[in-house]
């Protein structure tokens, strides 16, 4: 966004905040940040507002823009599907328009008041420059015959924290078994090395660091991968995978008493039914992700050969490309119909 020209009242580093226990922490900078966009809507300059995602604070910004007349578009809606289903009549009656991108959430937005368009999954957007697996290979210092395991721990510091040094351990466990096998982890952009060596002690020396996760993905035999969207991503390549999530324990405990679905992977969530295998909290230990990891390396056996078809039907239930075109048109539509 700032590379196409929006001005940044706050960066990413700021924002990627998860959890209740992790936000507690960061209350003084968000109070601050809500008083600075009221200002902002208090200005007149403001004709339209689109909040993504992140509803803890977005919320509040389409609660403040409805009470001052601001048409507002909200797109990628808060998982009312999930937890806090009273948030679908807050979406109803301050925002003019829900732009959602996971097919099943239309219905509940729906029965809520709102108006509704499934626009797609922003993912099916992203152009496919991946390179081949040679060029791949070649490019990381890999071996292009032997099998790729791919580990994603995360986009966020509190994630690399709790994910990194298991996601080696498992992989290393792995590997006791399978020396073949070559654990790559993949840095996403907001990750500094930094972050790696204080959460793993350096640990990361045994595996290959690469900045190409969709590449990583496209040419994984299977993945260990941090729950989030980035299980969608999995499954769009088709790489058989296990999900991971682990957090701090009272926000843990307090999300099992709040959460309303069966499964916290997206993917499954798409899905309908449990297609990857999903391990929460102590339940990710090492030498448990290694078991349900190995049968997947194995092309051959059942266990790949099942959940690879499982991921082919995901893709057809996201949608179709040309989602930021929809929105957009959205947008423009709410604007021309403002007073």
């Amino acid at each position: 966004m700032e590379a196409e020209g929006v001005e940044l009242l706050a960066g990413l580093d700021d924002l990627a905040v998860m959890g209740f226990v992790e936000v507690v922490s960061r209350f003084r900078f968000f109070h601050r940040l809500k008083r600075r966009l009221g200002a902002l809507l208090d200005s007149g300059g403001v004709d339209l507002v689109l909040p993504v995602d992140y509803p803890g604070l977005n919320l509040r910004v389409a609660r403040a823009a409805h009470r001052r007349g601001v048409p507002v578009l909200y797109y990628i809606a808060p998982q009312v599907w999930a937890w806090r289903a009273g948030r679908a009549r807050k979406l109803a009656r301050w925002c003019d328009h829900v732009a959602v991108i996971l097919p099943f959430e239309a219905a509940a937005l729906r029965e809520a008041g709102a108006r509704v368009t499934f626009v797609g999954h922003p993912l099916l957007d992203r152009p496919d420059g991946v390179p081949d697996r040679a060029r791949f290979a070649a490019r990381w210092g890999l071996d292009p015959a032997r099998p790729i395991l791919a580990l994603l721990p995360g986009s966020r510091r509190q994630e690399i924290g709790r994910h990194l040094s298991v996601f080696l351990e498992a992989a290393r466990c792995v590997r006791d078994t399978l020396p073949g096998v070559q654990p790559v982890l993949a840095r996403a952009a907001s990750v500094t090395r930094a972050w790696l060596a204080a959460a793993d002690a350096g640990g990361t020396a045994d595996v290959t660091v690469v900045d190409d996760t969709r590449a990583l993905l496209r040419h994984a035999t299977a993945a260990l991968v941090k729950s989030g969207t980035s299980t969608l991503e999995t499954a769009l390549e088709g790489t058989p995978f296990v999900t991971v999530y682990r957090t701090h324990p009272l926000t843990y405990r307090l999300a099992r008493r709040l959460v309303r679905v069966e499964h916290i992977a997206l993917a499954n969530l798409v899905a309908g039914r449990a297609v990857v295998p999903e391990v929460l909290q102590r339940d990710a230990t090492p030498r448990r992700l290694a078991d349900l990891l190995l049968p997947l390396l194995d092309e051959g056996s059942e266990a790949h050969r099942r959940q690879s078809e499982a991921l082919g039907a995901i893709r057809g239930a996201l949608g179709s490309p040309g989602v930021a075109e929809r929105v957009a048109e959205l947008a423009a539509g709410l604007l021309e119909a403002a007073p």
